[in-house]
């Protein structure tokens, strides 16, 4: 099972993985399931509808458009990093802050690598599922690496010509 790290008020924390990955050709699982786009269009209405929270795993090729109308009823959306350098899952995760205002959680999963996390961080991911094994705290260092930013995002920190002006 990965390790979960969440990101909650600033802070980088380990957490306890509510969510179940059910891959599509096997049996659902009981409680919270994180499930493919595929699965979901299929089955997610009888998930929902049995109470459970539900995530959707989106692919890199996939776009965050087509789960625009049931963001609402989502609790995760899984953004996948097929490889550390496919830089499609930040256009979606940015997509579902910014566009769709997703409040839910925005999860990254597959090859994510602590060297990534200020960039993720800045597009709005909030969880993620590290590849390398890093600490939460590690994950925090990296997160905050950098203390001027110059363009505005997701994470709404203030780019430094801003700083500047102030």
């Amino acid at each position: 099972m990965p390790t979960l790290i969440e990101l909650k008020d600033g802070v980088c924390r380990g957490a306890e993985d509510a969510f179940t990955h059910v891959a599509d050709d096997q049996d659902m699982a009981t409680g919270d399931v994180i499930v493919s786009l595929a699965r979901f269009q299929s089955e997610g209405d009888g998930l929902l509808s049995e109470g459970r929270r539900v995530g959707v795993r989106l692919k890199a090729e996939e776009e965050a458009e087509v789960l625009a109308y049931d963001l609402p009823r989502l609790a995760v959306v899984a953004l996948d990093f097929p490889k550390y350098r496919d830089g499609r899952a930040y256009t979606n995760a940015r997509l579902l802050r910014e566009r769709f205002k997703f409040a839910g959680q925005v999860r990254a999963v597959g090859d994510v690598l602590r060297e990534q996390a200020g960039f993720m961080v800045r597009v709005g991911f909030d969880a993620f599922e590290p590849a390398d094994d890093a600490s939460a705290n590690e994950w925090q260092a990296a997160a905050r690496r950098y203390r001027h930013v110059y363009q505005r995002s997701a994470d709404g920190r203030a780019p430094a010509f801003a700083e500047r002006e102030a």
